[in-house]
């Protein structure tokens, strides 16, 4: 039996609360069937742009699959929560799941932004690819060297600097240079 604690297990059973089929969520996001199934099934944990795009085809926020508990009022998450990552996978054949994501924010209700420590291992650079979705970006560096490619540009950024970006134009963020780095990173999807 599945974890209910799994992103899986909630799109599932979000959508059969909402009497949809999966045929139904794929169409309205545009993936494909089987990718939905695998998600449900917890084979794949998909990159944040299909996730988002789920998120919207069934009318919920992004960290409805998130979420761990409900908390109304503020969220304090101490240095120590941050020991539990989730990392997304692009289902590339030979991609590397070169990003792990701390949620920083997954017990309050109700929220429009989600903020996560990143930690993003050197990857080859075949295995970059682009995503887009709604919504705004903001990331700062924290350790290390990032590169940002963004639509036709793209940006190094060291230690300390930042970038606020619309997440609808094509990117990608990965380290620089074959360092690891550390970010935080805030995506607002609009409900």
């Amino acid at each position: 039996m599945k974890n209910n604690k799994t992103v899986g297990y909630k799109i599932q059973t979000i959508r059969e609360n909402k009497n949809m089929s999966r045929k139904e969520v794929a169409e309205q996001a545009g993936l494909s069937e089987e990718q939905v199934t695998r998600i449900e099934e917890d084979i794949d944990l998909p990159a944040l742009a299909p996730l988002l795009k789920i998120a919207r085809a069934m009318g919920v926020r992004l960290g409805t699959f998130l979420d761990d508990q409900e908390e109304l009022g503020p969220v304090i998450c101490r240095n120590m929560q941050k020991e539990k990552s989730i990392s997304f996978s692009t289902n590339t054949p030979n991609a590397s799941r070169h990003m792990e994501y701390y949620s920083l924010s997954k017990s309050k209700s109700n929220r429009h932004m989600e903020p996560f420590f990143i930690n993003i291992a050197p990857a080859p650079a075949n295995e970059y690819e682009m995503s887009s979705h709604e919504g705004e970006e903001f990331i700062i560096v924290a350790n290390g060297e990032i590169e940002i490619n963004y639509g036709n540009e793209t940006y190094v950024l060291k230690k300390g600097d930042s970038i606020y970006y619309d997440s609808i134009v094509p990117h990608h963020v990965h380290a620089y240079n074959n360092q690891t780095a550390t970010i935080l990173a805030v995506v607002y999807v609009p409900a």
